[in-house]
């Protein structure tokens, strides 16, 4: 059965506003409906995340994987847990070390192509994960490269 394909604005995330907190929120969204996993339980588990307080790189690393996986789990997302909260570490930390933040990823990559490619450096992340943020992102992104 095709899963019913989800969106930032579902999750009352607005990309258009241009702020890196929501493309971060959204990013974090995508790491977790990546995963083949119930969608009700992925939203479950953002939401729970948001609640925490853990919607930037830097919360996430200084919460590190025990609290990861604590917040995880409460949001049911337990199948996956340990191996997730290893990735959220990961991609946190490489994003923030090669980037500093997504907004400069954007600003990097010259094509949707290269900014999927780029996404998909980030241990943990594969196609299916940079196809959904890219869905979403793909307007937002073309904003950054118009030819003035």
């Amino acid at each position: 059965m095709e899963q019913k394909k989800i969106y930032a604005k579902e999750l009352g995330i607005d990309l258009s506003s241009k702020q890196e907190a929501e493309y971060f929120k959204w990013f974090l969204a995508c790491l977790l409906f990546g995963k083949p996993i119930q969608q009700e339980v992925a939203k479950r588990t953002y939401f729970e995340l948001v609640n925490g307080g853990l919607t930037n790189h830097d919360a996430i690393i200084q919460a590190g994987w025990d609290k990861l996986v604590e917040v995880l789990d409460k949001g049911h997302y337990v199948r996956f847990d340990y191996s997730t909260a290893t990735k959220l570490l990961d991609v946190c930390k490489a994003l923030k070390e090669k980037y500093g933040t997504l907004t400069n990823l954007l600003k990097q990559a010259q094509t949707i192509d290269e900014l999927s490619s780029r996404l998909q450096e980030f241990k943990g992340v594969g196609p299916k994960t940079a196809e959904i943020f890219l869905r979403d992102m793909a307007p937002i992104f073309s904003k950054y490269h118009e030819i003035a």
